[in-house]
């Protein structure tokens, strides 16, 4: 078993390769990396290794940036100490989501389920996937903060996120704006994906805030929101096809 670890605490990751080797005597750590750059370098130089151990917030971002630049075909087990991004590791190829302080018999656990799926793909995609349905908790309301002032927002009045000047921004159905402290990347998470979507890195929008849809230059779609947009609304190239998908609601990416 050819094990990589994806961790930026080196007394994490030393006492993660030793409770493995502790459980599996015979399965070899090849590397220990700790940072997403690295990640990224050393995929795109090694062989896929048969399982992978993956941190969540690394030394220069999140582990989820790996899998938008590298297609990891190998299973993943996530080891993090926050467990609000249970839902999006369950999106990418994780089989399975443990908590630090990391305990030996969850451990084992996770190694054995992989053991289990690792002989039949097509049966890791399916309890991947039912690891997916069965934790779909997103969030219902959005706090926000301004001057002294707390404010709750319900996710269903919102129409769109978005980013301008480096603050983020809320709109709701009535037209109100409110900055939020969650960038896009951390929305994307907490959000719906049936009822919201990233259209480019600036905008996530609700598929009720679409009143009107052009086609655009370069297979892309220009979108007229209610509320109406200042900022030019276009879905980039790369996400076309996807947002064509989630219209018809195919698809959840």
């Amino acid at each position: 078993m050819r094990i990589l670890i994806i961790e930026d605490e080196e007394l994490a990751a030393e006492r993660l390769a030793r409770m493995i080797h502790e459980l599996e005597p015979k399965a070899q750590i090849i590397d220990t990396l700790c940072s997403v750059n690295a990640a990224l370098k050393w995929f795109s130089e090694n062989k896929m290794p048969d399982l992978v151990f993956m941190d969540i917030n690394l030394a220069d971002g999140s582990s989820f940036e790996i899998f938008k630049g590298v297609n990891i075909t190998c299973p993943v087990i996530f080891v993090t100490a926050f467990d609000q991004y249970a839902i999006a590791a369950f999106k990418v190829n994780s089989i399975d989501y443990l908590l630090k302080p990391l305990k030996k018999e969850e451990l084992k656990a996770a190694i054995e389920k992989f053991k289990r799926l690792k002989p039949a793909s097509t049966d890791m995609n399916l309890a991947i996937q039912q690891l997916i349905d069965s934790r779909k908790e997103y969030q219902k309301r959005i706090i926000i903060r301004f001057g002294e002032n707390i404010k709750m927002v319900d996710v269903k009045d919102i129409a769109y996120f978005y980013t301008e000047d480096k603050i983020n921004y809320l709109c709701t159905h009535q037209s109100l704006r409110y900055p939020v402290d969650f960038n896009l990347d951390e929305l994307e998470q907490l959000l719906s994906p049936k009822e919201f979507f990233r259209i480019n890195r600036q905008f996530i929008v609700s598929i009720t805030s679409i009143e009107k849809m052009l086609a655009w230059s370069k297979s892309r779609v220009k979108l007229v929101l209610k509320p109406a947009s200042d900022i030019e609304t276009i879905v980039s190239t790369d996400r076309s096809p996807h947002f064509k998908e989630w219209l018809t609601g195919k698809s959840e990416i």
